[in-house]
C-alpha cells in the first residue's frame, strides 16, 4: 500500500514538473557578451538572432549578472542622460536593452550602461519579449567589455594632468593689481587693508 502511494506521487510529481518544463512555459533567451559586444537570442521555437551591441563606455559599466525584464518601453525618454530609447526593455533600475541612433559606434563600448542595439533589431527583440511575455524572459550578462577599465585609468591620469596644467597657467595669467592714484600708500601684492576685519 505505501509503494503504491509512494509511486503515485512520484507520477504526480513529474507530470507537475513535465508542466512547468513545456514548451508553453519557456520565454526568450538574451544573452550578452560583453567581451565580444554582441547578443545571441534564442526563442521558444529554436529561433536563434545574433546582434553586435553597446554596453557602457569606460566610466559608465554596463551590470552583470542574470535578469528578467520588469518594464516594456516602446518609447522612452532618459531625462538623466536626455537621450531617446526606443523599444526600451528594463531589467533593473534604469538599465535596459534598447535602440539606438549611433549605429555607427555598435560593437564597441559607447552607452552610459544600458545595452544599445540597431533600431531593427531593438524593435524585433520587443515584439520577441512581448510575444512570449517578460516573466518568462531570461537575460544573462557575462565577460568584461573590451577596454578592462584601462581607459578609464589613463583617462584620470590625463585629467589630473590638464588639471595641474590650467592651475598653473592660471598662476602665470592672474592680472596685476591696479593701486587707484589717491592711494596714500602702496598695497602689498593681492592684499587690500581691510582684508583681515572681523
Amino acid at each position: 500500500m505505501l509503494r503504491r502511494c509512494l509511486s503515485a506521487l512520484m507520477a504526480v510529481v513529474a507530470l507537475g514538473l513535465a508542466a512547468l518544463a513545456s514548451p508553453a512555459q519557456a520565454g526568450v533567451d538574451i544573452r550578452v557578451n560583453l567581451a565580444r559586444q554582441s547578443m545571441t537570442v534564442t526563442t521558444p521555437d529554436g529561433e536563434v538572432r545574433r546582434w553586435a551591441i553597446s554596453s557602457g563606455r569606460t566610466g559608465y559599466r554596463t551590470i552583470r549578472g542574470q535578469y528578467r525584464p520588469y518594464m516594456l518601453k516602446t518609447y522612452h525618454w532618459s531625462r538623466k542622460y536626455g537621450g531617446a530609447m526606443p523599444h526600451a526593455i528594463f531589467f533593473k533600475g534604469g538599465f535596459a536593452i534598447h535602440g539606438t541612433t549611433a549605429v555607427s559606434r555598435l560593437g564597441s563600448p559607447a552607452s552610459h550602461g544600458c545595452i544599445r542595439l540597431a533600431p531593427g533589431n531593438a524593435r524585433e527583440l520587443f515584439a520577441m519579449v512581448k510575444k512570449y511575455g517578460p516573466g518568462s524572459t531570461q537575460i544573462a550578462i557575462n565577460g568584461v567589455a573590451p577596454d578592462g577599465g584601462r581607459t578609464m585609468v589613463a583617462s584620470a591620469r590625463k585629467k589630473q594632468a590638464a588639471g595641474s596644467a590650467v592651475a598653473r597657467a592660471r598662476v602665470k595669467t592672474r592680472p596685476e593689481l591696479m593701486v587707484p592714484a589717491y592711494a596714500p600708500q602702496p598695497l602689498a601684492p593681492y592684499r587690500l587693508p581691510f582684508q583681515r576685519l572681523r
